[in-house]
């Protein structure tokens, strides 16, 4: 992450009235809900205390980092996948949609957009998960 604490958005000062500021974190809530909202994407990657205290966190399973030199973020985006579902369509859509969401809420351009699938989620599963509820 950058040094600071956080992202200066406008980092030519093209506005006069002041910075514009904007934490990481905001940054990751606005990822991990895009991505969560993708066709395919089961769940994110949270934490085990997040699943047993039934927490919802929206900024589980990413990760972001910022280059000061460009002005470039770079987000590592960690999912859960449906079974059945084409895994390279599902993280190219979600690559597109994540940069483009970034680009138009905060104007900051993305450098990459990683996409880690750590598991995916079968039909049954599913159904028993919601079964014993």
């Amino acid at each position: 992450m950058a040094d600071s604490k956080y992202i200066i958005i406008d980092p030519e000062n093209k506005n006069d009235l002041g910075n514009i500021n904007i934490s990481p974190d905001v940054l990751e809530v606005l990822l991990g809900i895009s991505a969560s909202k993708i066709s395919g994407v089961y769940g994110m990657r949270g934490t085990l205390a997040d699943s047993i205290f039934g927490r919802e966190k929206h900024s589980k399973g990413v990760t972001v980092s910022y280059d000061e030199a460009n002005h470039k973020l770079t987000a590592d985006v960690y999912v859960y996948l449906e079974y059945g579902v084409a895994v390279p369509q599902v993280a190219l859509e979600m690559q597109k949609s994540l940069s483009q969401q970034l680009q138009y809420m905060t104007e900051i351009e993305m450098a990459q957009v990683n996409v880690h699938v750590v598991g995916l989620v079968a039909a049954k599963a599913e159904k028993q998960v919601s079964s014993s509820k």
